[in-house]
């Protein structure tokens, strides 16, 4: 394409970019908050905006090619996807979870979502979900050498295998069936808290191998460590540590080397922090890569991944917002190179799933696919400096930490010394914090509540065996107070209240009133506003001041004795100053999760 001279003329006006001139218009930016002074060094400026992610991989402002210098996709480590420049088209494995103890409405799923665009059937089995012994029911009329099969069967992966084995024999599909029989007995460990059986895993890659060449045996699960609160970093080293015990299992089982690596898939979380999450799948790939190298493996072994939307992140409240959060994270498996991809229902929480959330699950990866055509470019992420420096920081952090799992024996010795436990609570408490204070938004829920939202209905889902590390939802602290309030609403006919004192005119209050009211509604408070003389009408007991820094120092104080004298039993102030009268304030970055829980009790609502 040719430039015209005018538009050259156009660009040449204009100084050249680089990175001190970006800096010191950022540091004018930073002065005037205060973050920077005018004596503040430049090569200082960037650290002021640094943040480091959960698994401490610093979060720069900016990006420049010196950063990370993309390589060529399709060769080791593969972090630029497997498939090489110019190979074509090709999608993703559409994998859709059931978990329905009715063999009947199972199989009626299954053959609805493979007529409908899935590619793929993964079915929880045993404790949990669909019966070992129904297994051929379900599977009826599924063309096992068309649609792969990935069992999840916990305890009884060895059951459901031999069971799964024998239908496929039964069938004459032994040479083309595809799939997982799933042995993952360290997430079995991970979830529970009992030890798997690594000689049966081993036993099942043997004969997988040997009688079924299209069929993996192994999953190395990552997502106990996600579900638990964990990073990334962290979530990575683990499933790393655990593939590793699997090829120590494998190859003592009799397998060679690059045997083993066939009969190990990954399966992680991907959830709505899209870059992370691309960052993720990636630096699987290149952590799998290594071990490959100093374990002997044929050159071209790559990392399988499954990914599967973070149940971490999903909502009882509001779930219709897990559509939008589901899309975002299956935008980052596709982009981030996943081999299979899992779109949990929006009603995941709530219950088993019905047939309009299975639809829109499996439709989000269909519109990806056909319609946003996403598979059509090889490695999207590869011209993001970011994405690469992310991508390395996080290979980095993932491999520190599997190195010390190692170093503790291995996952199974780590998972029994509490060292894993202790780790991933520590990153949650964290997380949990930013969640608290509404550093980490949840839309819907922590942001922009609806308190008159009706919640679809489902039926439960069975219970999943536990006994091992937590089961968290990222949500779960604010979920627990409407729960609260819900309960009380019903008791009493009313929901608990606060009333907002604005003062002055409405453009003066309304930002801070909005604040007030979206944070007391977060823990499903009603609030009503008016004047503070209208405080004996509204039938609140806690009030909340809302107006301006200006006209606080005018009238707060007489404001907070108006309510005092009409009843409240609390005062709040939606800002930072300090008042006569005022018990205590609700600020950006204030504890929400504290406020609440304080109000309510001020309110005579019980836990």
């Amino acid at each position: 394409m040719t430039v015209p001279p005018e538009e050259l003329e156009l660009a040449a006006a204009f100084p050249a970019a680089d990175r001190d001139r970006w800096r010191e218009m950022v540091k004018g930016v930073l002065r005037k908050s205060g973050a920077a002074s005018e004596d503040t060094p430049l090569d200082e400026i960037e650290g002021l905006l640094t943040r480091d992610s959960y698994d401490g991989v610093p979060i720069a402002a900016l990006y420049t090619r010196e950063d990370a210098p993309p390589g060529r996709p399709g060769l080791a480590p593969y972090v630029r996807e497997v498939r090489p420049d110019g190979e074509g088209i090709a999608g993703w494995d559409v994998r859709q979870r059931h978990a329905h103890p009715d063999p009947a409405v199972t199989r009626e799923a299954i053959l609805a979502d493979l007529e409908n665009g899935a590619t793929s059937v993964w079915l929880r089995l045993g404790e949990g979900g669909l019966p070992v012994a129904a297994l051929p029911e379900a599977l009826r009329g599924v063309l096992l050498d068309l649609a792969p099969v990935v069992l999840d069967a916990g305890a009884s992966a060895g059951e459901a295998a031999q069971a799964f084995l024998a239908l496929v024999a039964e069938r004459g599909n032994a040479a083309e069936a595809s799939g997982n029989l799933g042995a993952d007995p360290l997430g079995h460990a991970a979830r529970t808290g009992t030890p798997g059986s690594l000689d049966e895993a081993a036993g099942l890659a043997v004969r997988c191998v040997r009688e079924f060449p299209r069929l993996r045996a192994v999953v190395a699960d990552g997502t106990p460590y996600h579900d638990a609160g964990g990073g990334d970093a962290e979530e990575l080293g683990a499933a790393v540590a655990a593939g590793v015990a699997y090829l120590r299992a494998l190859t003592g089982a009799g397998l060679s080397v690059d045997e083993a690596f066939g009969q190990i898939e990954f399966r992680l979380a991907v959830n709505a922090d899209q870059f992370s999450s691309i960052a993720k799948l990636r630096a699987a790939r290149r952590l799998w890569t290594r071990v490959a190298e100093v374990s002997g493996a044929a050159e071209g072994t790559a990392a399988r991944v499954h990914a599967v939307t973070s149940s971490a992140m999903m909502t009882r409240r509001d779930p219709w917002v897990n559509m939008l959060r589901t899309t975002i994270a299956t935008f980052a498996a596709g982009v981030g190179g996943a081999d299979a991809v899992t779109v949990q229902p929006f009603d995941a929480r709530l219950g088993l799933p019905d047939g309009f959330a299975r639809r829109i699950a499996r439709n989000t990866q269909t519109l990806l696919l056909e319609e946003s055509s996403l598979a059509r470019v090889v490695d999207p992420a590869g011209g993001s400096w970011y994405a690469e420096s992310l991508t390395e920081g996080l290979a980095q952090a993932a491999w520190a930490w599997f190195t010390e799992i190692e170093k503790a024996g291995g996952l199974a010795a780590a998972l029994d010394s509490g060292l894993v436990a202790r780790r991933l609570a520590a990153t949650w408490e964290r997380r949990r914090e930013d969640i608290a204070r509404r550093k980490a938004p949840i839309t819907g829920v922590s942001e922009f509540p609806d308190l008159a939202e009706t919640p679809p209905r489902r039926d439960p889902a069975p219970r999943a065996p536990g006994g091992g590390l937590p089961v968290v939802a990222y949500a779960q602290d604010f979920e627990a107070l409407r729960d609260r309030s819900d309960a009380h609403a019903e008791a009493t006919g009313a929901r608990p209240k606060v009333f907002l004192a604005t003062l002055g005119p409405i453009a003066v209050h309304t930002a801070r009133a909005s604040f007030a009211a979206n944070l007391f509604q977060a823990g499903g408070i009603e609030t009503v506003t008016g004047a503070p003389e209208e405080f004996g009408a509204s039938g609140a007991a806690v009030a909340c001041i809302c107006s301006s820094d200006a006209l606080y120092e005018e009238k707060a104080a007489e404001a907070a004795r108006v309510l005092r004298d009409a009843g409240a039993v609390k005062v709040w102030l939606a800002g930072k100053g300090t008042y006569e009268g005022v018990d205590a304030r609700v600020h950006a970055g204030c504890d929400a999760v504290e406020v609440l829980e304080t109000t309510l009790h001020d309110l005579g609502v019980n836990e």
